[in-house]
């Protein structure tokens, strides 16, 4: 202890900060990295293997009837006009008279994109092993030219005629992140995503072990081929395991079994996602707003501890409003005549991503720009088509007006599944739980097997996760003021925290101070509402506290060491995790201000 008081930051950093392991799972993207790096890789959640099924799905959680209802679409259409009415731009089926610009422009193949970086069109991934053989011993070889066909799933073959030595071109049986992403519809490859709307993507289709076993492989992936991290140094590192507040504790449990028993990782500890936001800013207390890719959360902190009841899930993201603001184009007829089709083809969603966070922003007035949109069609290079994009004001205004972001077409996960509702922002790691009489102390599960050792635990009667069917304002206010203090309140309402990727979105901090304010009723004694700004990347701020509180806390009573989670299954601990979170607090000041 007094040590931690003495040390200069940037040691404690050089000492511990090299052999610890950060990994922040999403729904969509998974930031991995040291605790020393400045910043995580940001990954997409995603890995694409190969299939010889017929006929291929490709998206493994994909339904079949995705139709939005007639009654959705008008409660769209009427949130569209009430924002409009906000915005002081015309109603969803007003003509925008004397516009300058022309209602559509055409495809421009060849357009030059140099100069603009978010015009740059992504490239079909390369589904083939690497030849281990040069290409001058294929030219001198005595093989023979053949000629492979691969059936496509559309109504055509594409023949590929290709010199073979001693063995053909091979497929690669899995690909992870943004090459996932990138594969063409027409090609062997189904799309898996482990994580979806912040719960492991159990379904029909796709059952807990193959979830689980994707888990392990992206990670794997990460740390061999982006850290370098081989399986024989990994007994070597500790891994910090910042988690969303919105997984269930068997969900949290299966991840600390890939980290320690799969990736083989010497000792882990479970950090959740609001708190180590407040510490990656250097704060004490805030009410932490985190705007994902496919789910948002609210959660208020004080003085370095998370309170459970504040907490508020609600189902909407950042890739909602790239679905509304392609809804939106085509509503105006601004979208070129192109086949976009982000349930099938998830290159199609990468660039609506890429127009959101490039033109999407909240402001009042009519908010339209030129922009180049590009169609990615099988077989075929990407095309250009300049347009000109309109109400690029309204799909982020969703957030505070859910309807109008439609709910996913995907089913939620089966919560039977979730049979132990442990939260682990209550005190229940101290819990002594039995150890079951038939496991051995050398018991050693399968690599993704699932942990049958949870059947025989007490379940404790906590309350499922609830999801909030209302809009962000909303959420903030509930939270905020469900902490019942007038003090507490009154701090929180002034130390609003935005992270995540959608708090990026330009105009966003104003909109919330103002809609949460006016979203608190009048017989409140609040006054003001402010979003502090973020002195660290948004999207990368949960990381960085996690990799800070790990620098800080290694080697306390909270981490779980590998032996001991094998052969128990269960790290019994005493007390709060967060006991010394005032102390902890102080360092990481220490540690942001250095």
């Amino acid at each position: 202890m007094d040590y931690l008081k003495t040390v200069v930051p940037s040691q404690l950093v050089a000492e511990r900060g090299s052999n610890l392991v950060v990994i922040n799972p999403g729904s969509a993207n998974v930031r991995i990295g040291l605790a020393q790096h400045d910043a995580p890789l940001n990954v997409p959640h995603c890995i694409a293997r190969r299939t010889n099924q017929v006929p291929k799905r490709n998206v493994i959680d994909q339904m079949l009837n995705s139709q939005v209802t007639t009654t959705q679409h008008m409660e769209r259409e009427k949130s569209y006009d009430n924002i409009a009415s906000l915005l002081k731009i015309p109603f969803l089926d007003e003509e925008i008279a004397n516009n300058s610009f022309p209602q559509k422009m055409g495809r421009v193949d060849g357009y030059n994109s140099q100069n603009s970086k978010r015009d740059v069109a992504f490239s079909w991934t390369n589904i083939y092993e690497k030849e281990s053989t040069s290409s001058s011993a294929l030219e001198g070889s005595s093989s023979m030219n053949k000629s492979i066909t691969i059936e496509s799933t559309g109504q055509h073959e594409t023949t590929y005629t290709m010199e073979l030595n001693s063995s053909e071109q091979k497929f690669r049986e899995f690909i992870c992140g943004e090459e996932a992403l990138r594969i063409s519809p027409t090609e062997p490859y189904c799309l898996h995503r482990p994580i979806r709307r912040g719960h492991l993507n159990i379904s029909e289709h796709y059952p807990m072990q193959q979830v689980l076993e994707d888990l392990y492989a992206i990670w794997d992936w990460i740390l061999t081929d982006k850290l370098f991290i081989s399986h024989s140094e990994r007994n070597l590192y500790s891994a910090i395991l910042v988690v969303p507040e919105t997984f269930d504790n068997r969900e949290i449990k299966e991840m600390l079994s890939i980290v320690l028993r799969d990736l083989h990782f010497s000792s882990a500890v479970v950090h959740q996602e609001g708190l180590a936001a407040v510490f990656g800013n250097g704060l004490s207390t805030a009410c932490v707003v985190n705007m994902g890719a496919q789910v948002t959360s609210v959660v208020c902190v004080e003085d370095g501890v998370a309170l459970p009841n504040t907490e508020k899930t609600l189902s909407f993201g950042g890739e909602d409003i790239s679905r509304c603001l392609l809804w939106t184009q085509r509503h105006h007829q601004t979208w070129p005549q192109i086949r976009a089709d982000i349930m099938t083809k998830p290159m199609d969603l990468l660039m609506l991503n890429k127009l959101k966070e490039s033109y999407c922003e909240i402001k009042e007035g009519e908010v339209d720009a030129v922009a180049v949109v590009h169609s990615y069609e099988d077989g075929v290079p990407p095309g250009s088509h300049k347009t000109r994009l309109t109400a690029l004001n309204v799909p982020p205004m969703g957030l505070f007006y859910p309807k109008l972001l439609v709910p996913d077409a995907y089913p939620p996960p089966p919560r039977s599944w979730f049979n132990d509702y442990e939260d682990m922002l209550e005190d229940t790691w101290h819990t002594e739980f039995p150890r079951r009489s038939d496991i051995s102390d050398g018991f050693f599960p399968g690599v993704n097997v699932g942990l049958p050792m949870w059947d025989s635990y007490p379940l404790l009667t906590n309350k499922p996760k609830k999801e909030e069917k209302v809009g962000l304002a909303e959420a903030v206010m509930s939270s905020i003021l469900s902490t019942g203090r007038i003090d507490l309140q009154r701090k929180l309402f002034c130390s609003i925290q935005l992270i995540g990727g959608v708090a990026l979105t330009g105009g966003l901090i104003p909109a919330v101070e103002e809609r949460v304010l006016h979203a608190i009723p009048s017989n409140e004694a609040i006054d003001m509402v402010e979003v502090l700004q973020s002195r660290t990347n948004p999207t990368v701020v949960a990381w960085k506290g996690g990799a800070i509180l790990g620098i800080l806390d290694f080697g306390r009573d909270a981490w779980i060491h590998r032996e001991d989670w094998i052969r128990n299954g269960i790290h019994i601990g005493s007390g709060r995790k967060y006991k010394d979170s005032y102390f902890l607090q102080a360092q990481a000041m220490c540690y942001i201000n250095s």
